[in-house]
């Protein structure tokens, strides 16, 4: 049975661009899945079957309290132990920056799932540059919350490597839309330099 909270519809709106590339009725792995946000809001709005994987206890807490089938593990190895094809899309949203190894981590989202959606904050954007520039330090945003010695981000990225990593593996990104500080969709997501330059995160459809 399919058990869900929400009474509105109301997530962030970069969850909600993830929630709308998923079809309704899909099989469903959320990895990283933080409190069930987006895991919620797909099983009771979109009739998902929802799994998800989150390391924190408070995450899973929440999550189980919310009714979600939700384990605790570490996608940087439990995520080998999936067979493929498991589910029609795998998610990972804003976590790829703190795997342990992201290449490893991609190859095996598009293995376990039919498709996989991907998000994840951009090093390039200007302001970030600018900041360095300016103050000679390095940047806490909104997107990016903590200061240098406590961030969980160990690998930094840009949106433009992120393309050439897919491009080395060989996954084709059937869409990509470039997101501005306040998380709305930038017109020009397409051009590769442009979204690279402004855009403060961004999401991926993937398939192998």
């Amino acid at each position: 049975m399919k058990v869900g909270t929400r009474t509105n519809k109301s997530i962030r709106v970069d969850l909600q661009l993830i929630a709308d590339m998923i079809e309704p009725g899909s099989r469903v792995l959320d990895v990283g899945c933080g409190d069930g946000a987006l895991l919620d809001y797909l099983v009771t709005f979109k009739d998902v079957d929802g799994r998800g994987i989150e390391l924190s206890s408070d995450g899973v807490n929440a999550c189980v309290s919310a009714g979600l089938p939700v384990i605790q593990g570490d996608a940087n190895t439990d995520l080998f132990d999936y067979p493929d094809h498991a589910f029609d899309y795998v998610v990972l949203s804003q976590t790829l920056q703190a795997m342990q190894a992201p290449r490893a981590t991609l190859e095996q989202l598009v293995r376990i799932g039919r498709r996989a959606i991907v998000s994840l904050p951009n090093f390039a954007h200007w302001r970030l540059g600018w900041h360095i520039w300016m103050a000679g330090r390095m940047p806490v945003s909104g997107n990016l919350p903590h200061q240098w010695f406590e961030t969980p981000n160990i690998h930094l990225c840009s949106i433009r490597d992120f393309v050439s990593l897919c491009d080395e593996l060989g996954i084709r990104i059937d869409r990509s839309v470039a997101l501005d500080s306040d998380s709305l969709p930038l017109k020009f997501s397409q051009n590769l330099a442009l979204a690279n330059l402004f855009g403060d995160q961004a999401v991926f459809l993937l398939s192998a």
